[in-house]
């Protein structure tokens, strides 16, 4: 389902649940595994083009080898590499460059983000910036996950109804239909913005807008609330038992306090019990079998 896999590394191990899940796919899938780490955050911009030529990013290259080798050995197709600029900017480059189909990424922290906030003025951690500009889903992991058959059972979907999470919804049901697994698309009516939607209405406008392009799928179940975003999304995902939630990260917040606390896809990611998968783009699994919206099986060839 995977074929390139790339997951974002640092020498302190605060990455190593999603590190660790990435190097699982690959095993499982025979994936291509691109391990990165991107130096410069100590520094400043007058620094960053120095680090390759004073060796320091062959340093961490070594640090984070030493960390993960052993990791990695059954992993015939990997790389590793150190190299500087700016995170997110690096991170995205790669992806487009390896045409990546997920991109693994870790927790964040606030004091991190701060620093690079006052450094280059950029509010919104690496974690958000990724999400809202990667062109494949970006899969978060805070907790070691386990690498079970089938991959997935429970599948949860939040969707505002915007376009962004019209392809989440869809990406979704593929996933629905390709593990045989349990779907449910849910939406959150936020009492703080003013809508004439109730909730019964919104629950049918989910049936209306999605019932027929999730045809095929075993078990698809609407769900509609009233509450915070993030906290009705974390309640059912519990509830429902999932194992994977996957939302639209289209957070526009310039608020530089507000960006520090996180979009909803990311208070969900960093305090969800199972992986978290923001998609903003159409995007296909590369796994050999597809389905359409309706439901019917169709071959595709994986990308070279």
């Amino acid at each position: 389902m995977f074929k390139d896999i790339i997951v974002g590394v640092t020498p302190t191990g605060v990455d190593q649940c999603a590190v660790r899940a990435a190097i699982e796919f690959a095993r499982k899938f025979e994936a291509k595994l691109y391990l990165v780490h991107v130096a410069g955050m100590g520094q400043g911009w007058g620094s960053i083009e120095h680090l390759g030529a004073s060796g320091e990013t062959e340093k961490l290259r070594e640090r984070i080898l030493d960390m993960y080798g052993e990791l990695i050995e059954g992993v015939p197709d990997t790389q590793l590499s150190v190299v500087a600029g700016i995170p997110h900017n690096e991170l995205l480059r790669l992806a487009r460059s390896r045409n990546a189909d997920l991109i693994v990424m870790g927790p964040h922290t606030r004091e991190y983000e701060e620093k690079r906030s006052k450094m280059w003025g950029m509010a919104g951690s690496t974690l958000e910036r990724v999400s809202q500009k990667a062109r494949c889903p970006v899969m978060v992991v805070h907790r070691d996950v386990t690498c079970k058959e089938p991959l997935f059972e429970n599948i949860l979907v939040a969707t505002d109804f915007s376009q962004q999470s019209e392809c989440a919804v869809h990406y979704g049901g593929q996933m629905a239909r390709q593990y045989k697994a349990q779907l449910t698309v849910m939406h959150v009516l936020d009492p703080e913005v003013p809508v004439a939607d109730s909730v019964g209405a919104a629950k049918d406008k989910l049936v209306h807008v999605y019932g027929e392009r999730l045809d095929g799928i075993d078990t698809c179940l609407f769900e509609s609330c009233e509450g915070t975003p993030s906290m009705e999304i974390l309640r059912t995902a519990r509830q429902e038992s999932s194992d994977l939630i996957i939302m639209a990260h289209h957070s526009r917040e310039k608020d530089p306090e507000k960006a520090f606390l996180g979009s909803t896809v990311t208070q969900v990611a960093l305090n969800a019990q199972s992986p978290t998968m923001s998609v903003n783009r159409h995007f296909d699994l590369r796994c050999g079998l597809m389905y359409d919206q309706t439901g019917a099986a169709v071959q595709v060839e994986a990308p070279a």
